[in-house]
């Protein structure tokens, strides 16, 4: 059964179904963290900072284990990695509802990321090997469950927290969110030769590499740099969310847009994790018919005027609710555009494990969050800490299109054997 004449069958859409939902599932491992610092520091007195090392920690395994785990999926297929991912998302929330000390609360943000990581790599891993065609838009939509995953437990999370305590929503969030991503693991499966349609509209790779040889390439190295400057602004702003708004002391402020009315943070949280997942199908649409490079320039840009526009006008609530809402939207596609561009130069084959290596870029980038911290404790403000993600972020959109954008071109003329640009559909 085909659902096109390309001859894609049916599953591939299933499969990016069960991916997305998944995605989902673990979305408020990162997404969500932000309103339990506040209640932690106020309940266990923490200093900020040391609880945001918690996070870091989250984010490093999440990200520099994905190549061992995308091994696992390359070999072994993506259901055994995903049951197991789910497993340990369930038991780290767990750990984190019992946690008295912060020995225990770093414990389970590792185990917490090595279950994310594992389900975040599997998923979008898959979504490469279903769709060669249309890479862009299935890595989009993949990450859209992680983007905007989140969007409908900011306000029950945040009830939960205020009703029954931090700990009722972490015990009670974990557990659910770990079981739905283990039954879901049961029905995910990758392609067969001969299930997925082998062309597109941009440039691909016609042979696969290995992750050795893909670490060789200069071209890795240039979209690992960017990947790091792009990801840095964005898990601030993530992790930090809840403190900028208190220290902006607009947290609580009642603002009005489009017939709603919510506190600041918590219209900012919903509104920034709906627009963070809409823009990975759309800029990874986007990217599928205009290219990457240009795509990343665009995006790029629009995130580094609106991390300084921000650090300008945050104070106001209204512009805090507008402001971080373009933030997370310019912000959320690098995770389809950096996956697809990996996939197009490097190939299918071992995609998962190609991905997540460029994926660490993100845990590499996680190692300045709780520098945010000491900054603003340093300079009594949030507008230093701004002024370098801005900077980070313009120097990527120029990197995308003065240095990458060439490279990948000259890449084409040096190996004609290795890559090609394929008739579109």
């Amino acid at each position: 059964m085909s659902d096109t004449r390309e001859g894609a069958p049916v599953s591939r859409w299933l499969q990016l179904a069960f991916g997305v939902i998944c995605m989902c599932m673990i979305a408020n491992m990162q997404y969500g963290w932000t309103f339990f610092v506040n209640p932690m520091q106020e309940r266990h007195g923490w200093d900020r900072a040391a609880i945001q090392i918690a996070f870091t920690l989250f984010v490093v395994t999440e990200t520099w284990l994905v190549p061992i785990e995308g091994w696992f999926v390359d070999k072994y297929g993506p259901r055994i990695v995903t049951l197991f991912g789910g497993a340990l998302c369930a038991i780290a929330w767990v750990m984190n509802s019992y946690a008295t000390s912060l020995t225990t609360l770093y414990i389970a943000a590792a185990i917490g990321g090595t279950g994310a990581g594992a389900v975040y790599g599997t998923c979008v891993g898959n979504s490469l090997k279903w769709f060669p065609d249309r890479r862009g838009l299935a890595a989009g939509i993949t990450a859209m469950g992680f983007g905007a995953g989140s969007a409908l437990t900011v306000v029950p999370i945040q009830a939960m927290i205020k009703s029954q305590g931090y700990e009722a929503a972490f015990f009670y969030f974990g557990i659910g969110q770990g079981l739905i991503v283990m039954l879901l693991a049961l029905f995910l499966v990758a392609p067969k030769k001969g299930e997925v349609p082998e062309v597109a509209r941009v440039s691909q790779s016609k042979r696969d590499y290995k992750p050795s040889e893909m670490v060789r390439t200069p071209i890795f190295w240039v979209m690992y740099a960017m990947f790091v400057m792009m990801a840095a602004g964005g898990l601030m702003a993530t992790a930090q969310l809840g403190p900028i708004a208190k220290d902006f002391k607009i947290a609580e402020v009642p603002v009005s847009l489009l017939g709603i009315t919510l506190p600041a943070l918590t219209f900012a949280a919903t509104l920034d994790r709906v627009l963070n997942g809409v823009t990975r199908p759309f800029f990874g649409w986007v990217s599928d018919h205009i290219g990457r490079e240009n795509t990343m320039f665009l995006s790029f840009g629009i995130e580094g005027v609106g991390i300084y526009a921000l650090s300008v006008f945050g104070q106001d609530p209204i512009a805090f609710v507008i402001l971080t809402g373009l933030v997370f939207f310019a912000w959320g596609e690098i995770y389809s555009l950096f996956p697809a561009t990996c996939g197009d130069t490097f190939g299918s084959k071992y995609a998962a494990t190609n991905a997540g290596l460029l994926y660490t870029a993100k845990g590499t980038a996680a190692l300045i969050v709780p520098y945010t911290s000491i900054i603003t404790t340093w300079t009594g403000n949030w507008h230093a800490v701004f002024i370098a993600a801005a900077a980070l972020n313009i120097l990527a959109a120029l990197m995308a299109v003065f240095v990458l954008k060439p490279m990948r071109a000259a890449y084409v003329k040096k190996e004609p054997a290795g890559l090609a640009t394929a008739p579109a559909h």
